[in-house]
């Protein structure tokens, strides 16, 4: 149960509810509940989505105004959002590692790939867990707790990336995280973790925020290292 996994009574759950303005925590359930049944709608419907949210004479225009108005929103909510404290953590976790593991699959996929070619120009090493002949699992059991690992994923998170974080961690490899909710399965296992939420257009969501964030910490880790000397 989520109590269980959060280490708490249900009775805290029940409370924290409460204080956040809801009847109970089943009220609350449903909130999140509905987030994730909004963000699992088939690209059928988001289409059929956008043929009923769009009129007038230029709907292509339309289309773009609002995925452009979606990115700005989200790159906004991070912007206020995000702890600069949080964010200095996870990058002193990673300047000290040896070698820097990058897990990301599906839609983040092109994260893991930013992050890669960002970190490779700066001259720190990488590795993304991505291997064409399925060694994936062989790849993460490489790591050391000498090294350090950058996992992200989003509702409904891939199965695979959630796995290989787990694992890294139990290996005691130290972990970031970059998911859009505390309650992600990859907060869950790890301290080091940063929120981004991306707003969508019609169901459809880009990663400008994600993409903002995941540039500037190779940015800041490679600064860091070279502060340090």
């Amino acid at each position: 149960s989520l109590a269980d996994a959060a280490a708490v009574q249900p009775s805290t759950l029940v409370r924290l509810a409460r204080h956040l303005g809801y009847d109970g925590f089943t009220d609350f359930q449903t909130v999140f509940r509905d987030r994730l049944k909004d963000r699992a709608s088939s690209y059928e419907e988001r289409l059929q989505s956008l043929e009923k949210g769009i009129t007038g004479d230029s709907y292509e225009g339309a289309l773009l105004s609002g995925f452009l108005s979606s990115a700005r929103q989200s790159i906004d909510s991070l912007s206020e959002a995000i702890n600069p404290a949080d964010f200095a953590r996870c990058v002193s976790v990673l300047a000290e590692a040896e070698t820097i593991y990058i897990v990301a699959k599906r839609r983040a996929y092109p994260l893991a790939a930013l992050m890669s070619y960002t970190f490779g120009k700066l001259g720190v090493r990488t590795v993304t867990v991505d291997s064409a002949n399925g060694i994936d699992q062989e790849i993460v059991q490489m790591a050391t707790p000498k090294d350090a690992a950058i996992a992200c994923s989003f509702a409904p998170y891939a199965p695979a990336t959630v796995e290989q974080a787990q694992a890294l961690t139990r290996n005691g490899v130290p972990l970031v995280a970059i998911t859009d909710t505390a309650l992600s399965p990859l907060a869950s296992c790890t301290k080091y973790w940063l929120e981004v939420s991306e707003h969508d257009f019609a169901g459809f969501r880009s990663l400008s925020a994600s993409m903002a964030l995941t540039m500037a910490l190779p940015v800041a880790v490679a600064e860091r290292r070279r502060l340090r000397g």
